[in-house]
């Protein structure tokens, strides 16, 4: 429903679509909760030892989930059904239009089902930590507080020491990049880089890209294009490839089972962003890319260098749209959601005055006045999806990544992997050591047999530190 409403569905069948939607959700709730699947699943949970460690995951799963719905009166599940499938399309016309007003009291509404949520939900963790735990299983607000404050203590002084010495130097676009030539580049040549089959996946546009589908084989993949700036549609290209790539390589054994996709947000975010960012936007990637992208747009980059080009995509701005930042600003995006979101969450902030309050954080984190609303508060779609506790795993996924990297150069010449027509071995370790497993295991025991060690934040902030200071000749 997600991929025909955000891609193609008309604009007048939103009502309709609801209320259908309000009826499945309701048969969906009366299956999931019969008391025989019930009972079921509690006799496999209680003798779950006896069972493949395969299946015995996926019943602890599917335990802890069918709990969770059953403590959620059907009646509300319902009309939240219903809230979430008109929201978007009301969502987009208000960041349309900069339409604050019209959004303000739907947010209200899903504001309000997440705080009754976080009371259904309420046992082992409480408040805003179940749903952050639901996006990122064992990690709250404890934990994501240490990874943020090290991120500020080591990352923001970096940032205020580049943000002196400017990018009044650095080439940026200008003209137009028409956008079938952006497609081709995105969806034909970068589709075969990142090796994807065409057969087993589609590309459409959407207002924010995303990536879903329907298995291994049937990987769906959006995109949004600007005729101002070919960069934006590529990395987002990059980015939700790095995702599908995800899906499409989990082992063909967990096809027939609840444990294919990726183990958690954060994880498959991992994967998004080593593509998007520590690829992506290296000077070895380009060397060999490059060249195509300046035939597709002779005009526009044919006199502009490799150098210039990747000092660009590199540059480092403190800047309104998460979605367009660069990789050492980024988190500060993330900061400003998460803090956010806790206020909403425990009460402290009220919807009508987020916006403010959104404007005020990116003042003192960012350094920069926030306009108008559709570059504020109106800028994401998660919340128009009830995605509360979303946001810091792209954070976390970054840093994941950067711990695989670093794993996976002690295995292969990364210069070499990069630097390659495509991507293949690069794909054929993250299949081998992450992807192969699909959401089988959980993600601290995936990102241990990866990378043989726990979770640790330190590869993250290196990576940044060093490549950062290096471009800008700024102390760490």
């Amino acid at each position: 429903e997600s991929w025909d409403a955000e891609t193609e569905a008309p604009a007048k069948s939103v009502e309709s679509r609801a209320d259908a939607v309000g009826t499945l959700s309701e048969m969906s709730y009366e299956i999931s909760t019969a008391p025989k699947l019930q009972e079921a699943v509690e006799t496999l949970y209680a003798n779950r030892k006896e069972l493949s460690p395969v299946l015995s995951h996926e019943i602890e799963n599917q335990h802890k989930e069918i709990a969770k719905l059953a403590r959620i009166p059907q009646e509300e599940y319902v009309e939240y059904s219903k809230l979430m499938s008109l929201a978007y399309p009301r969502y987009v016309e208000a960041k349309r239009n900069n339409d604050w007003a019209s959004w303000e009291p739907i947010l209200a509404k899903i504001v309000d089902y997440a705080r009754k949520y976080m009371v259904w939900q309420d046992g082992e963790r409480h408040g805003y930590d179940i749903l952050l735990d639901d996006y990122e299983p064992g990690y709250g607000m404890a934990e994501y507080d240490r990874f943020f404050d090290l991120l500020k203590e080591r990352l923001v002084p970096l940032v205020h020491k580049i943000g002196s010495k400017g990018n009044a130097d650095v080439w940026k676009p200008t003209g137009k990049y028409p956008v079938d030539k952006q497609k081709a580049y995105c969806e034909e040549y970068l589709r075969k880089v990142m090796c994807f089959d065409p057969s087993e996946t589609v590309v459409k546009e959407s207002e924010h890209p995303f990536t879903n589908g329907f298995g291994r084989l049937d990987v769906r993949i959006t995109n949004h294009y600007y005729e101002e700036d070919p960069a934006s549609a590529i990395f987002s290209a990059i980015h939700e490839m790095g995702h599908g790539m995800y899906e499409r390589q989990c082992d063909p054994s967990l096809d027939d089972t609840m444990s294919g996709g990726g183990a958690s947000m954060a994880m498959h975010e991992s994967q998004s962003r080593l593509m998007e960012n520590v690829i992506g936007r290296s000077p070895e990637f380009w060397t060999k890319h490059y060249p195509k992208l300046q035939r597709t747009f002779r005009k526009q980059l044919g006199e502009v260098s490799l150098a210039d080009w990747c000092r660009y995509i590199n540059r480092v701005e403190c800047s309104l749209i998460r979605t367009e930042a660069d990789e050492l600003t980024y988190p500060l995006h993330i900061m400003v959601r998460y803090e956010l979101e806790k206020a909403l969450m425990n009460g402290s902030l009220e919807v009508r005055d987020l916006p403010a309050a959104w404007n005020a954080k990116y003042k003192e984190y960012l350094g920069v006045d926030v306009p108008s609303d559709a570059l504020g508060v109106l800028q994401d779609v998660h919340w128009a999806g009830g995605s509360f506790g979303y946001f810091p795993t792209y954070a976390l996924g970054s840093a994941y990544a950067s711990q695989m990297v670093h794993a996976m150069c002690k295995d292969l010449d990364w210069d070499a992997a990069v630097s390659a027509p495509t991507l293949k071995t690069v794909a054929a370790w993250l299949k081998r050591k992450v992807h192969r497993y699909g959401s089988s295991k959980e993600p601290k025991d995936i990102l241990m047999l990866a990378t043989g060690e726990a979770f640790n934040p330190e590869y993250y902030v290196e990576y940044l530190l060093d490549k950062y200071s290096k471009i800008y000749g700024a102390e760490r």
